[in-house]
């Protein structure tokens, strides 16, 4: 269970990338711009969007793999990186408290590591064994933590399924007993039976080590399932954020209410039913985004006051928060 603390923040977070020109005439890649939300302690935050729309940027800018552009990051009362104040702290001592599962299991495994340097390979840096023996039992410790055993140990990742090289991602991140932990589209790439069994995983090892997650996904089925709140993003900005029984049962955005119309339905009597929200056109490029409001290109309501203004990010109810000009009007 979360309680009222906030360990993670970020307030008008914003990450451009250089993408060529030079001078008046350089170029870059908006992929996150004026962000700002927090994380509870014990919750798991989802963000969904589809892809592009900067999730990934998000996270790895929260943990300063990428460092920002602008804006602010505070980690459980600490501001570890200011802009304007020019406050970036070195990142080190807080590696041990966040850590990240990536989303490409094949991608993220170092091939000429065997599993257990892979997982050790934190344990060394951050000095957490006092022997080999110590180092030894911790990774096979962790290793059944989430699900393999001590024989994986000495295998090599092109010896494993998908659903095996991300349960080693997700142990080698647990490596040093993090507290908060960036989930980066972490089912995206397995099979739909291997999924429920990491998602239930994740909430299982929530439970037991009182862990807090940014879980980045692009299916809201799994989103829901997983996380307290959701946060809704298109191309760089966060639309809509709000609890996740409140977002899918009364989504305000009527990009949110696309993306729930799209969730497939099980039962064959509902889903005929139900009336999806198709959306017109393709997602403009993040070098030259929309004046305005990013989504007015596609939105049925759209008019001139939301080619001029970019809405702001409001509370409409208690704890749900949405960025539409026109949301009397949206059905």
């Amino acid at each position: 269970m979360s309680d009222d603390k906030k360990l993670v923040e970020v307030q008008h977070l914003q990450q451009y990338f250089p993408a060529g020109g030079r001078g008046k005439k350089k170029k870059y890649v908006q992929a996150v711009d004026d962000v700002s939300f927090y994380i509870k302690k014990g919750e798991t935050l989802g963000l969904v969007g589809e892809s592009g729309c900067g999730k990934t940027t998000v996270g790895r800018t929260l943990l300063r793999l990428y460092e920002p552009t602008d804006g602010t990051i505070i980690y459980d009362g600490d501001v570890i990186f200011d802009k304007k104040k020019k406050i970036a702290v070195n990142m080190l001592p807080y590696r041990r408290k966040m850590q990240m599962v990536f989303q490409d299991p094949y991608a993220s495994l170092d091939p000429r590591m065997t599993i257990g340097d892979i997982v050790g390979e934190a344990i060394d840096i951050h000095h957490l064994a006092a022997n080999k023996k110590e180092r030894r039992d911790r990774i096979i410790s962790l290793l059944e933590t989430v699900g393999l055993n001590s024989e994986h140990a000495n295998r090599y990742p092109h010896e494993f399924s998908g659903g095996q090289r991300q349960r080693v991602g997700i142990a080698r991140a647990l490596a040093v007993n993090p507290e908060f932990i960036v989930c980066d589209e972490p089912v995206s790439a397995l099979d739909v039976s291997i999924q429920a069994q990491v998602v239930n995983m994740f909430e299982d090892l929530q439970k037991e080590l009182n862990l807090t997650y940014l879980f980045i996904a692009h299916d809201l089925s799994v989103v829901r399932h997983i996380s307290n709140r959701i946060g809704v993003m298109y191309l760089g900005k966060l639309v809509e954020l709000a609890d996740s029984y409140e977002l899918i049962a009364r989504s305000a955005h009527p990009y949110t209410k696309s993306l729930i119309s799209a969730i497939p339905e099980a039962d064959p009597k509902i889903a005929r039913a139900s009336h999806r929200i198709p959306l017109e056109g393709d997602v403009p490029s993040p070098l030259n985004p929309p004046s305005g409001c990013r989504f007015r290109t596609r939105c049925p309501y759209a008019d001139g006051l939301c080619a001029e203004k970019c809405p702001e990010l409001r509370e409409i109810s208690a704890g749900h928060f949405a960025a539409c000009h026109h949301l009397d009007k949206v059905k």
